[in-house]
């Protein structure tokens, strides 16, 4: 069966659990593979990979539409629950149909890797009412643009991701050449605490599939993945992001809260005690723009 890039695949040798698109095919023939909905990236020979009809590829992403669904309505509540909180606490009369108060959620700058998991962040900011300003390059090139993008964008969040790998082949879970972009990331981190030391004046995710948790956070992100080493969902960034950039600075963001309504739950993200960064100010006015 002729395999071309771009053709969705899975894996024989996985029980074909990840659903990938061909991105590369090299001079040894092994194939480069993307994860569709997870941001994860591998190599596969062409007797390890079966090609997915259309039939196959609609259902997979019927089941994934499904738990991001599932996931945003969870969010969607946490929010409504937030919202009643700052009524009560911000209104005279708490049986006012009409909030006397106005916000100014957290503004996001996501460093993506990857150009259409990038786009589909920027989708789901959207539908969050997240502010973001996203940037796509590879995650190598992060470390050289971080400081001037934070200089520009002047961000509360910081979001920088894309695609990695942890190889049990190259080396054991504490040793940095086991992963692809792992170290990438955490030098992407530390230019980004050069310009904002304080972890709660910027608040930063960083990693993605099987990334190296620990090193992450000690290099000064506030959330990681994966504590794991197991593989994180393309959205799981921005739920993060989203449940950071609205809750009240006067609040701790509750770990358990943020981690419960990812995709990929503690096995894949973690994190530190960290504030919000959303404010409330006084009075709202129809003409008042933030």
């Amino acid at each position: 069966m002729p395999l071309e890039i771009g053709d969705l695949v899975t894996r024989y040798s996985y029980n074909e659990d990840i659903l990938f698109r061909i991105t590369r095919i090299h001079n040894d023939g092994t194939y480069e593979l993307k994860g569709e909905d997870l941001r994860l990236v591998a190599d596969a020979p062409h007797e390890d990979l079966n090609k997915i009809d259309d039939d196959e590829r609609a259902k997979r992403e019927k089941e994934q539409q499904k738990k991001e669904e599932q996931c945003y309505h969870l969010f969607r509540q946490d929010f409504r629950l937030l919202r009643e909180k700052s009524d009560y606490e911000m209104s005279p009369n708490y049986s006012t149909t009409s909030p006397l108060y106005f916000e100014m959620r957290g503004r996001v700058l996501h460093l993506d890797g990857d150009p259409a998991y990038l786009q589909k962040c920027k989708l789901m900011y959207e539908r969050l009412g997240i502010p973001v300003y996203g940037a796509h390059m590879k995650e190598t090139e992060m470390q050289n643009q971080v400081a001037s993008l934070l200089e520009m964008v002047q961000p509360e969040i910081l979001v920088i991701t894309g695609h990695d790998a942890y190889s049990e082949a190259q080396g054991s879970q504490r040793d940095k050449k086991a992963y692809r972009h792992s170290y990438a990331f955490a030098q992407a981190v530390r230019e980004a605490r050069k310009v904002v030391p304080q972890l709660d004046d910027l608040i930063i995710f960083a990693g993605a599939c099987q990334s190296y948790f620990e090193t992450l956070i000690r290099a000064g992100a506030n959330f990681a993945s994966s504590p794991a080493r197991v593989n994180i969902h393309a959205l799981d960034p921005v739920y993060i992001a989203a449940k950071v950039s609205m809750t009240p600075f006067m609040n701790r963001v509750q770990l358990y809260e943020i981690l419960r309504n990812t995709l990929s739950g503690d096995d894949g993200l973690g994190g530190i005690d960290t504030k919000g960064v959303l404010r409330r100010g006084m009075p709202l006015r129809d003409e008042t723009e933030m």
